[in-house]
């Protein structure tokens, strides 16, 4: 080919190859500030352990009531201190274990371009999926045991202190699995995992699992 046509064909090859590594080094960092992985992940990496079958076991936990909780104390159940403590012990043994599967299979999942047929993303998929929906069953009917009331304006609210972050922190983790069920690349479940930090973060913070 001559000198010409080579120095044609840059201005269309180039920007095409320039605009491919943008996107893919605009992937990856997205995948750092989402989901926190190491640096080194790979989409060879070995699938993610099981978690324990978590059974919750007696506890003389009692739920907290700071301002403005005090004044709903009185709509707060058995129930709800029953469910809140059994949840504050699975949170306290397998919810950061489990942030960081989801976090190392997500950045995984970026490396490969969101490809999960690629090396073995499949198999880290069903391995973080398990773990997701096992965890979800555990929650599911202690978050459905939950009291949920209307004030005056016929706003829900969950008179338990934290109630409302467990109750969230379900929904999106439940969000999770489906959309790694369903194949969906890294940024577009990424949101429902920001989600289910901030609520584990309100939880945390709170310090009403201390």
């Amino acid at each position: 080919m001559p000198d010409g046509d080579q120095n044609l064909a840059l201005p269309t090859t180039l920007p095409r190859r320039t605009h491919v590594a943008t996107w893919f080094v605009a992937l990856v960092a997205l995948a750092l500030m989402v989901f926190g992985g190491r640096a080194n992940a790979e989409p060879s990496d070995p699938p993610a352990p099981p978690l324990p079958v978590f059974q919750p076991a007696a506890s003389n936990w009692m739920p907290k009531f700071p301002s403005p909780f005090d004044a709903t104390r009185k709509d707060v159940t058995p129930a709800d201190i029953t469910a809140e403590g059994e949840m504050c012990q699975w949170f306290n043994a397998q919810y950061a274990q489990l942030v960081r599967q989801i976090d190392q299979f997500g950045f995984n999942l970026v490396h490969a371009t969101g490809n999960y047929g690629v090396d073995r993303i499949q198999e880290q998929a069903d391995a973080v999926t398990a773990n997701i929906d096992q965890t979800v069953a555990f929650l599911t009917s202690r978050t459905q045991s939950l009291t949920q009331t209307q004030d005056f304006t016929g706003d829900v609210y969950f008179p338990l202190y934290q109630g409302e972050s467990f109750y969230r922190l379900w929904q999106h983790l439940s969000n999770v699995g489906i959309g790694i069920r369903a194949h969906n690349p890294a940024w577009v479940y990424g949101p429902s995992v920001q989600r289910v930090k901030h609520w584990g973060s309100r939880i945390e913070r709170s310090h009403v699992c201390d």
